[in-house]
This record gives C-alpha cells, structure tokens and sequence, in this order.
C-alpha cells in the first residue's frame, strides 16, 4: 500500500479552549488522544507507513505516537518550522519522504473506507491526483463538488452551487508532481492543488458510500464518540 500523509498542522482554533494547551491530533475521544483511533483505522485498513505533517505543538504528537509501532504503523515526522506552510505546502516539504505516490488525508478526520479500492482507482487513472467524493446532500456539511458520472465537473469550497450535491470526503491521492512545481517553504493550499488539477484533467474520483467523521467542532467529536461506542 502506498504511504499516507496526515495532515496535522493546524491552530485548531474552533476547539479553543480544548485546544490551547494540545493539538487538535491529542483531543480526548472516548478516553484516549484521537491520532490513536486514526492510526488503528489506518492500520487495519492494510497501511503499513504514514508521515504526520505537523505544525502547531506537533512535538506532542510525536512524542505520544513515537515510531509508530504501538499502533501498527511505521511513523515518520515533518514539522512546517516557524511558520505554518497550509496543507499543500506541508506536503510540498515532506515529499523526500513520501516518495512518488502517496495518500493524504486531514489530521482531524477518521474515513471508514476501502483504502485498497480507492489506491486501485488512482493507479488505473494516471492521473496526477484523485479526489474521493461522498454524496452529502448538505448533511455533515456545506456541500462542495458537482460529481456525475463518475467526473467531478466542478469543485469550490466558497462559490458553491445548487448543483453541488457531494463533498470532498477528505482522502485523497497524488503522484507528486504537483506539489514538487511549488515554490518550497511557502504557504499554499490543498484546494488550489486540487482545482488546479481538476482544470487540467488530471483529476480523477471515487465516489464513497459511507459517510466521514471528523473532530473540527464538538458536534463532530459528540458524532465519532456515538460511531466508535460498542
């Protein structure tokens, strides 16, 4: 399986004041800190590497997840430095070690999904970057991409339209080209990436059925402890 990024970087500021002392990766879910969940998730899904990007008091983070063994994984580290790169220039720092293809997916997120399918889809593509897609409908959030057929016709975060009814999942994958063309040590978007490639016909997707679970507000957090209770 190819490696995956996780996108830990964040201020997390909509948590405060849970956050002001942590990272948003270390908040409580059901007792223990949320990168233990994810990491398992990862794990038994059949990842065996991930790199964490990390930003905001990401020295904690490594310090509770270590090398990663405890969770089945093999961990590495990337820290932004003194100032917060984004999420595409977090990844545009940690491609030594992500090699040519790779997943990335948000630090705040748990995906219950088909890693091996969605992989598969991205290599019969040869495309430079696939976007997973889940039909939302506005449930869990703001809808954001105009998906038929199986193409994304259009994706925007802030312009969005009626005829946008899926959501950027939040799993991706990449060769890394796109990222390598950025400049390095500068800040820059995961979403200008992707609109970037969807304008080049680089983009490919994959429509996923079950719904994503996130820990960005306490809503969402409430929602994962229900889904992760026996």
């Amino acid at each position: 399986m190819l490696p995956v990024a996780i996108l830990a970087g964040g201020l997390a500021t909509r948590l405060r004041p849970l956050t002001e002392t942590i990272p948003k990766a270390l908040v409580k879910i059901k007792g223990e800190p949320f990168l233990g969940h994810q990491l398992r998730l990862l794990s038994r899904s059949g990842l065996e590497r991930a790199v964490v990007c990390a930003g905001y008091r990401g020295a904690q983070i490594q310090e509770y997840a270590g090398d990663g063994r405890a969770f089945g994984l093999e961990l590495d580290y990337v820290f932004d430095g003194p100032e917060l790169l984004g999420t595409a220039g977090a990844l545009r720092q940690a491609l030594p070690v992500l090699g040519d293809c790779f997943f990335v997916l948000y630090g705040d997120s748990y995906l219950p999904c088909d890693y091996r399918a969605i992989q598969e889809a991205f290599l019969d593509s040869e495309k430079a970057g696939l976007m997973t897609v889940h039909r939302n409908e506005g449930r869990w959030d703001s809808s954001n991409v105009e998906f038929y057929q199986g193409r994304i016709l259009a994706y925007d975060k802030f312009s969005r339209t009626d005829a946008m009814q899926h959501i950027d999942y939040g799993l991706g994958v990449f060769r890394r080209q796109p990222f390598a063309s950025l400049p390095g040590g500068q800040p820059a978007d995961l979403a200008m990436v992707y609109r970037d490639l969807l304008r080049h016909g680089e983009l490919a997707a994959y429509e996923v059925s079950t719904r994503f679970y996130e820990i960005g507000s306490p809503e969402g957090i409430r929602e994962l402890e229900e889904f992760l209770s026996p």
